[in-house]
């Protein structure tokens, strides 16, 4: 410590030594008392309250959903890291698209709806996707591309059609065969479905 520090030290703690000797035995007392017994304020005691987010109370509010339940394995609800997933998959008992055809069937359509009567109660935007098994179309000029690209907008008109507002819709996309969502099983019906991404912030 250089000498100029150490007379600068020394002088400030003669002065405090002053100015306590001022105070009263009663004062100190006091002074002492308030620093021991004190309780934060709002200043200095910021208590920090963590909730669900927004795309957690949307996920609950989805696997909570009463007809999304009673479809069973017909639904498909997951968390990602870019937003919830929901796959509205091809099943035994309750088939979703007949092979090569991109509109709904009658139990397909229903699930449909009660996927768009969820979302509409929900934030968040929202992309469709189509999706088709590994079988080549058999039609001349309209691949899998095509039959997947008409399931996403199938699904788009009725998501409209069931309240679901269509600036909330970011994205239409066909993706043909190339997600299965079996892929060591790319054939089976259950790859035939419809995906809905929804993103949502906070």
């Amino acid at each position: 410590m250089a000498y100029a520090d150490f007379l600068t030290a020394l002088m400030a703690f003669f002065l405090l030594m002053w100015l306590v000797s001022g105070v009263s035995a009663d004062d100190r007392a006091e002074i002492a008392d308030y620093f021991h017994n004190r309780t934060p304020d709002a200043a200095t005691a910021v208590s920090v309250q963590s909730g669900p987010s927004a795309a957690d109370r949307v996920f609950s509010a989805l696997s909570e959903n009463p007809a999304l339940v009673a479809a069973g394995a017909s639904v498909v609800l997951a968390k990602e890291a870019d937003g919830i997933r929901i796959d509205l998959v091809d099943t035994a008992e309750r088939p979703l698209f007949d092979r090569a055809d991109g509109r709904f069937t009658e139990s397909g359509l229903t699930l449909a709806r009660d996927a768009a009567a969820a979302l509409a109660g929900t934030t968040g935007t929202l992309v469709l996707e189509g999706h088709t098994d590994a079988f080549p179309s058999l039609t001349p000029g309209y691949s899998n591309w095509e039959l997947s690209s008409d399931r996403a907008n199938e699904a788009r008109r009725i998501f409209e059609a069931a309240g679901v507002a269509a600036e909330r819709i970011r994205g239409v996309a066909g993706l043909a065969d190339t997600r299965p969502l079996i892929p060591a099983q790319p054939h089976l019906p259950v790859n035939r479905r419809v995906s809905i991404l929804v993103q949502v912030e906070g």
